[in-house]
């Protein structure tokens, strides 16, 4: 299991919802959180891993002893959103890219765990905008699309640099 550059195809699908938790997707999840941590994130997406289905693994604080802050969401959807804030975001399937993106300020999250329980959460900041960014991924939305015209034009040359190594 690897994370995939952009503009690899996996991360432009719509992600099918899982109905049924086995023992692989338990395994994709521990897989995405370790791939996660390596490369530094705070989330990662099924798409980001070539996956299919919808399924985020994040860590509020990107710290891999902070267990109590790790979190597996199946089937994520924000609920309600509120407010908004514009600020620096990145992705790991685009390295080295950063810009100011808009986003709700607060947001409800609904999920299901690796329990197969249904859990909701309220959070706002840097907690609200990582649930959205990944729930974007599970609905081949990237953060480039979210971005405005001029962060869009200061990232052209990185998303052409991004273009040609994937070719």
């Amino acid at each position: 299991m690897k994370i995939v550059k952009y503009p690899h195809p996996a991360l432009r699908a719509k992600c099918r919802p899982l109905t049924t938790l086995e023992e692989g997707e338990r395994t994709a999840a521990a897989q995405m959180l370790e791939l996660m941590y390596k490369a530094e994130g705070l989330g990662l997406a099924a798409p980001q891993v070539a996956l299919d289905y919808q399924m985020i693994v994040i860590n509020f604080a990107g710290d891999p002893n902070e267990k109590d802050a790790e979190l597996v969401a199946v089937n994520p959807v924000i609920v309600e959103g509120k407010g908004a804030i514009k600020d620096r975001e990145g992705c790991l399937s685009f390295p080295d890219l950063y810009q100011d993106v808009r986003r709700f300020k607060t947001v409800k999250a609904q999920y299901y765990g690796l329990d197969g329980d249904l859990h909701e959460m309220v959070c706002s900041d840097l907690a609200a905008r990582i649930w959205q960014h990944e729930i974007d991924h599970l609905n081949g939305v990237l953060f480039i699309d979210k971005m405005g015209p001029l962060a869009r034009l200061g990232s052209r040359k990185d998303l052409e640099q991004l273009i040609d190594e994937f070719e």
